[in-house]
């Protein structure tokens, strides 16, 4: 039986999963800009389940690198193109509160402009698997 997943480690899974994709088009690494799940990743990190997790959702092992900037967040159409809209929680930070101002934002243009620290960095591709590829839901 398979342990009950958090909003925020769901929501990173989905993040792998985009991130492959977005790896897979030649794109820039994707901007990790919600506290509330890099939080999550970040607890992840280092642990048994890490490499099991990462390579579900991806299909090989993800790096966590920083990576600082501030604009627009590049991923979120091909987000939007498998799961729909981004839930609350991407707006949210790691103390539970929610940023409503970004969020309405969002659902006013679809757009998300924000800050962020770190992306994921692809594993090794001569030794990483290609992932099997995701049903668009």
């Amino acid at each position: 039986m398979c342990p009950t997943q958090t909003p925020e480690q769901v929501e990173l899974g989905k993040f792998f999963e985009v991130s492959a994709r977005e790896f897979e088009a030649g794109h820039a690494a994707p901007e990790m800009f919600s506290t509330a799940i890099d939080a999550a990743w970040h607890r992840l990190l280092g642990s048994p389940e890490y490499a099991e997790f990462s390579t579900r959702h991806a299909g090989q092992v993800f790096g966590h690198v920083s990576s600082y900037g501030t604009g627009r967040v590049s991923w979120v159409c091909t987000y939007e193109e498998m799961f729909g809209p981004l839930p609350g929680i991407w707006f949210t930070d790691a103390d539970g509160t929610i940023d409503e101002e970004a969020a309405a934002r969002y659902r006013e243009t679809g757009e998300v402009w924000a800050e962020w620290n770190c992306s994921p960095a692809p594993g090794d591709p001569e030794t990483t698997p290609k992932r099997q590829k995701v049903t668009v839901r």
